[in-house]
């Protein structure tokens, strides 16, 4: 898979995409992100891709040409299966977006800024809009690096054990249910004696339990 992520600070990708899973992903080339500076589609030789709003207000706006010029040359250079905004409107990321997500060869993601960009570019070149909660960030580059890991992470042989995102949270519309690992007596806090009896259709009869309590406790809206 490629994932093609355009920003005005590339800076702020590099860690989150640069490290843990999403390093062993790209390592071995199972997934490629390339991250591309918007200013070199800029307006002018100073570097200019935002310009103020009509209309009046606070807040600079991105502006139309730069992110035409960016998405059209790459969209020349490949065929994308979805165009992604990040934006605080835009549908609510989750589990089964990710999934879907994560059969694409080619994805294209968009970092807004300032107070966003202009609304002819979303009207006519984006597929997909996402936001990842209720708020809102300086810019898109941390939600577009959530997006990226969350999709990523369930690219077959990048886990080395491919089953276990198969039982995150969300999979199921479950949330996970706890877990536990050595020593199986801390302080007098002791593992379940379930996950100790070797009987595995037991444990993840328990497994599948806490789930469903856990999720009818912390998530009613997903059992309904």
């Amino acid at each position: 898979m490629r994932i093609d992520i355009i920003s005005i600070i590339p800076e702020l990708l590099e860690s989150p995409l640069g490290h843990s899973i999403m390093k062993r992903a790209q390592s071995k080339g199972l997934l490629n992100v390339h991250v591309h500076q918007l200013r070199q589609w800029a307006v002018n030789e100073y570097g200019q891709v935002d310009d103020y709003q009509y209309g009046g207000g606070a807040g600079m706006v991105m502006m139309c040409e730069p992110l035409a010029r960016a998405i059209d040359q790459l969209s020349a250079e490949r065929s994308y299966n979805e165009i992604i905004y990040m934006t605080p409107d835009g549908q609510r990321f989750d589990q089964r977006t990710a999934n879907r997500l994560s059969l694409s060869e080619n994805l294209l993601i968009i970092c807004g800024h300032y107070k966003g960009i202009d609304q002819r570019i979303r009207d006519h070149y984006i597929t997909l809009e996402i936001s990842i909660g209720d708020y809102v960030l300086s810019g898109g580059e941390l939600a577009a690096a959530v997006v990226t890991d969350a999709i990523g992470r369930l690219i077959p042989g990048v886990l080395n054990d491919e089953t276990s995102a198969l039982t995150d949270s969300f999979q199921d519309d479950l949330l996970a249910p706890p877990v536990y690992t050595r020593p199986a007596d801390f302080r007098g806090w002791k593992v379940p004696e379930i996950l100790l009896s070797g009987d595995l259709k037991k444990v993840e009869d328990w497994r599948y339990e806490q789930a469903l309590q856990r999720t009818k406790d912390r998530r009613p809206d997903l059992i309904d």
